[in-house]
């Protein structure tokens, strides 16, 4: 097998070597706390996701409740009890309000972000080194715990194949690439730059032995090409620009629409 697809905790059997989908639903949320009412319900956003074939259910609980709340982790948590197949990330800063969700509900992942509590949307990864390295102390004894409490950490990282070491000597299991980045550079000249950046990133994570995961931007048109130019991506979190495909096709649908981006992506292409 391919060591770049080779996977430890055994999703590469559950995946079938292909890319595991998690659908993020904090924008179900986010709509539903425009109004006084449980509409639309997150709960059953996740279950449509479950039923058409997601692998997984991500969510970003932020300190001011913005989107989703406290009761929202929990009652996915036990939704997920019931989809022993399908994985629950919780991504946030652990030093914030993150470590009492995972403490609590012991999801699958933690996925490690370094958002600050105004902060509109994650838009950068960790620093590990220089002026980070503060944070990377007090990040160490947070992994280990979550070790303790049997949950995989994932840092939120960009794609600097410098900081993959660090990561890992951090005791991180996996990193997740901040793919921004790669989705404004999509469709200019500048994409292949970009994709081989990620790519290189991609290759140093996996000789540091760390998992790869990868989120932020992705969407529809441009998951397939970063999939086929990124190496051993073990799980993309698509939240966004999912949950608005899902306002003009339906949940289902659009699940099924990016499993098979995903699929296609592993598909050798005929030669012309």
């Amino acid at each position: 097998m391919n060591p770049l697809l080779a996977m430890h905790d055994g999703s590469a059997c559950r995946h079938g070597g292909l890319t595991a989908l998690s659908v993020n639903v904090n924008k179900v949320a986010l709509l539903r706390n425009s109004r006084h009412l449980d509409i639309p319900s997150v709960v059953r956003a996740a279950t449509l996701a479950l039923e058409a074939g997601a692998d997984g259910i991500t969510v970003h609980p932020r300190p001011d409740e913005r989107h989703i709340r406290a009761a929202d982790v929990r009652a996915l948590a036990a939704l997920l009890a019931r989809w022993p197949e399908a994985e629950y990330n919780l991504e946030g800063n652990p030093l914030h309000n993150l470590m009492d969700f995972v403490r609590e509900v012991r999801p699958q992942q933690a996925t490690f972000v370094p958002d600050s509590v105004a902060q509109f949307t994650s838009d950068h990864g960790w620093r590990l080194a220089g002026d980070g390295a503060p944070d990377a102390a007090r990040l160490r004894p947070l992994i280990d715990e979550c070790h303790t409490l049997g949950v995989r950490v994932s840092l939120f990282m960009d794609a600097e194949p410098e900081a993959m070491a660090l990561a890992r000597a951090l005791g991180a299991d996996r990193v997740e690439l901040y793919t921004e980045p790669y989705a404004a550079a999509h469709g200019t000249p500048a994409q292949a730059a970009v994709l081989e950046r990620f790519a290189a990133a991609a290759r140093a994570a996996a000789l540091a032995g760390l998992g790869i995961n990868a989120g932020h931007d992705l969407n529809r048109d441009n998951l397939g090409d970063f999939l086929r130019a990124v190496p051993g991506v073990r799980e993309v979190s698509i939240g966004h620009a999912l949950v608005a495909d899902a306002l003009e096709l339906g949940m289902s649908e659009t699940v099924r629409a990016y499993q098979r981006c995903i699929r296609a992506a592993f598909t050798p292409r005929a030669a012309p």
